[in-house]
């Protein structure tokens, strides 16, 4: 389903149900990250990786582990950029060539409400009026989920070019209700990507089966 907001240079696998654990084999050192895991939790790992091998396969690699990083980032093979969201009833993995893409960040939310109090800890004030809005002109989509949703694609962008962590107050994001596209300025120091500093991310977002999804994919234009 991702696919339809992805650039073609990137590859994408996604799935709507769990693979059967005993039939996906795991690396040891994936294993190891989820040795005490309950199996919600190990379902959803296993089916992602499923995922993500076969995004390797599109991209003309063979399999290789994927163990989650400190701050849970995907740990890729050497001269593979990607990202990996997993969320009730989807599971989904995008991968790129580094001398085709710079960074890549993507997320899976259900259509639904946020819980109480998490807009006004993740919304600057400007997103949670433009929420508002948006809701009351449209409220089949929950755009305080959409907003939620990609600025957790942007840190998962941010991540793999910084290795810091960025907080939500820390980019501003402009959803268009009206065309499939985000933006995000960054209000704190980026880094030079593509000769130059960044100052931000667009996106794209869509809303299907349940679901919303996020992605950026930056090319790699130096």
């Amino acid at each position: 389903m991702i696919e339809t907001i992805l650039p073609p240079f990137v590859v994408s696998a996604d799935t709507f149900a769990d693979v059967n654990p005993a039939e996906e084999m795991l690396f040891p050192e994936e294993e190891a990250a989820i040795t005490k895991a309950v199996d919600k939790r190990r379902n959803e790992f296993i089916t992602a990786r499923a995922c993500a091998r076969r995004a390797l396969k599109l991209l003309g690699r063979p399999p290789a582990p994927v163990p989650p990083g400190v701050r849970g980032e995907p740990q890729w093979p050497a001269n593979v950029i990607g990202s990996i969201t997993h969320c009730a009833g989807y599971r989904g993995a995008v991968l790129g060539e580094p001398e085709q893409t710079a960074t890549i960040g993507i997320d899976a939310e259900p259509n639904q409400p946020l819980p109480n109090g998490v807009l006004e800890a993740i919304g600057l004030p400007e997103e949670r009026s433009e929420v508002a809005a948006m809701l009351s002109d449209s409220p089949e989509i929950r755009w305080d989920r959409l907003l939620f949703c990609a600025k957790e694609a942007v840190y998962k962008a941010w991540f793999p070019l910084t290795g810091r962590w960025l907080n939500f107050e820390d980019a501003r994001v402009t959803v268009d209700p009206h065309q499939d596209r985000f933006s995000a300025r960054l209000l704190v120091d980026g880094p030079m990507v593509n000769g130059r500093k960044l100052r931000g991310f667009s996106g794209r977002w869509m809303s299907e089966n349940g679901l919303i999804l996020t992605a950026i994919v930056m090319p790699r234009t130096d």
